[in-house]
């Protein structure tokens, strides 16, 4: 089932809706419910917005996998920003520096099954995310 990754750049406000419509076709590919593809696909959109407002830009990397019981979809975004100095204040719900469609980390945290956050200042940022199917 797992096709090759789809990579895209993020350097525009125009590369977000791409990586929106990405991650939509592909939910849909691998079956996620209409209100799974909702969510993940509210995610990537924050977490894309993040990474060219915060990261000033970066890749997202969009991967169909499969665990042996259910299908799903993880997504990768990096960016070499400036890093996220307090993960742990960033992660705390209501945080927000402004911009964005106001979920913020946690909020984006919520709406996926994994999600795993690699950071510090000076060194950018990568989160992963991955939605399975019910």
């Amino acid at each position: 089932m797992n096709a090759e990754p789809q990579r895209l750049t993020v350097a525009s406000d125009q590369d977000v809706v791409r990586v929106r419509q990405l991650v939509r076709t592909v939910a849909v590919a691998v079956k996620l419910s209409l209100v799974d593809q909702t969510k993940l696909v509210t995610a990537a959109s924050e977490l894309a917005r993040n990474t060219l407002v915060y990261g000033g830009g970066g890749t997202v990397e969009v991967d169909r996998v499969d665990n042996g019981r259910r299908a799903g979809i993880r997504i990768a975004f990096v960016d070499s920003g400036p890093g996220i100095a307090d993960v742990n204040l960033a992660l705390t719900d209501g945080y927000t520096t402004g911009g964005g469609l106001g979920l913020g980390l946690s909020g984006a945290r919520r709406l996926v099954d994994e999600f795993d956050i690699d950071t510090e200042p000076g060194r950018g940022t990568s989160i992963t995310v991955t939605k399975w199917c019910r």
